[in-house]
């Protein structure tokens, strides 16, 4: 078990390939790559941080209480166990990296569905392993992924959340600027996290700086490194919605919309299809169409489908206001506040 699989050339081809193949949903591929790796290098906890990463993105998006989540977790939880038992010392990066994937996609997936039970105990757990990346950064520009999370998200995460101010002051203070500076060079250089860097990057410019053209270059990096990934490429519409380019999405919706069979991918395009009857036509009869079929649509996703759902039911209020029914204006406003962290509404700016 103990190797250097990311030293050996040829099985790090396999792997980066088989890391692409994930990405751009091309599973099948994905999975005899890593059943190569599997002959190869058997019971290499890498092997179990693959399988986990083809669950995550066959069933995306991943529910739990689901037989496909249940397999991911115990994936990753035995990629976790093999990459802490002792190895030699000269493969100790790459058993921290692999470590810390494992770690990272589970408090996703936790963070994701809200099972806040499993995010606090996992996250206090990981954080040692998250300080030895600090020293590890020239061995693996990916660990510029790990670091840059902790600088940036340690002084924003309070800044935002004041009610954590006093947990923050238990650990090393960070470096926003820094955290930024980080995850671009890891989506930059990375060998396996370059699309994890640019789709938290996003998700910062978004959220925390407010800054969509920021957002909107990750975002289409991430959709051109991976183009046949509709999720990305969901978010990068997103982005150039919340940018006012509204032309360019509704031409990718058009060109892209009628391709692919993803229903979570439709349902979010449902309510992009509302934003722009409401923004760019001023439609608010056919936008309240769209708005409604998508909140409809995305409700088997649960939380997943909180953002999209916040911004329909932001939409609806919108247009109530818009014909006086103030009362429903309030009412519309309050269900999509209660689905967003900040309560506010991105497209009323």
């Amino acid at each position: 078990m103990d190797a250097q699989v990311l030293r050996d050339s040829a099985a790090f081809r396999i792997i980066k390939e088989c890391v692409d193949d994930i990405y751009n949903l091309d599973l099948r591929s994905a999975r005899n790559l890593c059943e190569r790796i599997n002959r190869k290098y058997p019971g290499h906890p890498g092997v179990y941080l693959l399988d986990g990463l083809i669950r995550y993105w066959e069933n995306y998006p991943l529910l739990p209480g689901t037989e496909p989540a249940s397999l991911f977790e115990k994936d990753l939880r035995k990629s976790i166990q093999l990459g802490e038992l002792k190895h030699n010392p000269e493969d100790a990066a790459e058993y921290l990296l692999i470590d810390l994937c494992a770690r990272g996609l589970l408090l996703l997936f936790f963070s994701d569905n809200n099972v806040t039970s499993e995010v606090y105990p996992l996250a206090m757990s990981t954080y040692p392993y998250l300080r030895r990346a600090f020293a590890s950064t020239k061995e693996y520009y990916d660990f510029y992924f790990f670091t840059g999370l902790y600088n940036y998200y340690r002084e924003a995460y309070p800044e935002a959340h004041p009610v954590y101010k006093a947990l923050a002051f238990l650990f090393p203070k960070g470096n926003k600027e820094e955290g930024l500076r980080e995850l671009q060079m890891a989506g930059d250089k990375s060998l396996v996290l370059n699309a994890e860097s640019y789709s938290f990057l996003t998700w910062i410019y978004n959220n925390f700086e407010h800054n969509y053209l920021l957002a909107t270059y990750t975002s289409r990096k991430l959709s051109a490194l991976y183009p046949d990934n509709v999720y990305f490429l969901a978010t990068y519409i997103r982005n150039l919605l919340l940018s006012k380019n509204y032309d360019e999405a509704e031409k990718l919706i058009h060109d892209e919309g009628e391709k692919h069979r993803y229903s979570f991918f439709k349902a979010e395009t449902e309510v992009f299809r509302g934003i722009i009857q409401e923004k760019k036509f001023h439609n608010s009869d056919e936008a309240k169409r769209h708005y409604e079929k998508g909140i409809m649509d995305l409700t088997p996703f649960c939380s997943y489908g909180n953002e999209c759902t916040a911004y329909a039911y932001f939409g609806l209020s919108r247009i109530s206001e818009s014909k006086g029914d103030y009362a429903l204006k309030k009412s519309y406003h309050k269900q999509a506040a209660g689905l967003t962290a900040s309560g506010e509404d991105d497209f009323s700016k």
